[in-house]
Parts: structure tokens; sequence; C-alpha cells
């Protein structure tokens, strides 16, 4: 007896295992469909998800290309601009220093005709005066006037 117990309780639990398998069957199959087409669109997000940012980051790398390369023009600009203004501001100091220069050499001559021309004023009222102390002494008043007259045009003569 003990023996069809089991046999009895086996065979109920066979036909239990069995209705769950049969009814239960499909929606299991069901249930694991869906965590498959679940876990399926996952991956399929994770991929997309990866390219995408693949994508970003390729675009990325050419933006920092590009403004790595603008950088690099606008220093080597900055750099031609610089040397372009040292060399202009050179060129404009030797001038400046030229016309400095020329201001000085024009000043020293222009001070050289003045004091030549001073010199020679002094001079000549010195030479006119000693002639006049001269003829007055040495001449009696008739021929002092004539040569005081002829001294008066060759000095204006020498001066013009």
């Amino acid at each position: 007896m003990l023996g069809s117990i089991y046999t009895w309780t086996t065979l109920a639990l066979i036909v239990v295992i069995g209705l769950i398998v049969w009814k239960g069957k499909g929606p299991i199959i069901g249930g694991l469909d869906r965590r498959a087409e679940r876990i399926r669109s996952e991956l399929d997000e994770a991929q997309n998800l990866r390219e995408e940012a693949q994508h970003t980051l390729e675009e990325y790398k050419r933006r920092q290309r590009e403004a790595s390369d603008e950088a690099k023009a606008i220093i080597d600009h900055a750099k031609e601009e610089a040397v372009r203004l040292r060399r202009k501001a050179e060129a404009e100091l030797e001038e400046s220093l030229a016309r400095r220069e020329q201001q000085a050499m024009d000043k020293i001559a222009q001070a050289e005709a003045e004091a030549l021309a001073e010199v020679r004023s002094r001079a000549v009222d010195v030479a006119v005066a000693a002639a006049g102390r001269l003829i007055a002494d040495n001449l009696d008043e008739a021929k002092s006037s004539e040569v005081m007259g002829r001294s008066i045009e060759e000095v204006k003569a020498k001066l013009n």
C-alpha cells in the first residue's frame, strides 16, 4: 500500500507538472520572448547610443582640430603683425632720428651763418672806424671825404 501511495503521489505530481507546463508554457515562453525582445531593444539602443557617442566624439575631435588650426593661424598672424609693426616702428624711428639730425644740422648751419654775419658786421664796423681814424689823422678834409666815400662803396659792394 505504501508503494501505491508513492505511485499515486508521483502520478499526481507528474499530472500537475504536466498541467503547469501545458498551461504555463505560453506565458513562460511569452515572458521569455518579451524579455529577450526587451534585451534585444536595449542592446540596439545601446548600439545606437554608442554610434551616436562615437559620432559626437569624432565631431568634437574635428572641432578641436579646427579650433587648434584657427588658433595657430591667429598666432601666426599675430607674429607676422608684430614683426611688421616692429619694422614699421624701426623705420619711423630712423626717419625721426634723421629728421632731428637734419634739424640740428640746419640749426648749427644757421647759427654759424649768424655768427659769421655778426663777425663780418663787427669787422666792418671796426675797419670803418679804424679807417675813419686813420683818414682823419692823416688826410685833409677834402681828400678824407673822397676816400671815405670810396671805402663805404667798396664795403657795400663786398657785403652784397
